[in-house]
């Protein structure tokens, strides 16, 4: 087996990948710029899983969804959209994916907020996606929605 990477290699590695996205936008690292306004980017993925994949991000660092201002959530909701329908159109697709990931455990990589715009040229390509529903239980949902709360809006 290949052994891990040792520490004072792992943290370079890091440190590129924790300010990616900000290099990008910023123009310190090149990018096939697809979309740009005052508080969204978008640039084609490098490691496409299908022909058109596209990230859309907030130009400014947010690590996951949840901390992100109603102002660049409503800029970013805009936005996607429009660059979806622009990548349709390019790649000819009439099918595609949604994909965003908050944390490690949900598989985010880079702790920016980025979506994922994956066309879906056949059953073959694109995102391939497992959902293991279940039924849910009736005493369960009510309990989970008494927990469910929202804090006022901010800007």
């Amino acid at each position: 087996p290949t052994p891990p990477p040792s520490p004072a290699l792992a943290r370079p590695l890091m440190s590129v990948i924790d300010h990616l996205f900000e290099n990008i936008v910023e123009g310190k690292i090149p990018s096939y710029k697809v979309y740009e306004d005052d508080l969204v980017f978008s640039f084609l993925d490098i490691n496409p899983i299908a022909p058109g994949h596209t990230l859309v991000i907030p130009k400014k660092k947010y690590e996951t969804l949840d901390k992100v201002p109603e102002k660049t959530a409503a800029a970013i909701g805009a936005a996607l959209p429009k660059i979806a329908k622009a990548v349709m159109k390019a790649t000819g697709c009439t099918g595609y994916n949604i994909l965003q990931n908050n944390g490690k455990t949900a598989h985010q990589v880079v702790p920016h907020v980025h979506f994922h715009i994956i066309p879906k040229p056949s059953a073959k390509q694109g995102l391939g996606v497992g959902w293991p529903a279940k039924p849910i239980v009736k005493e369960e949902a009510e309990a989970l929605l008494k927990k469910i709360s929202f804090e006022p809006a901010q800007p």
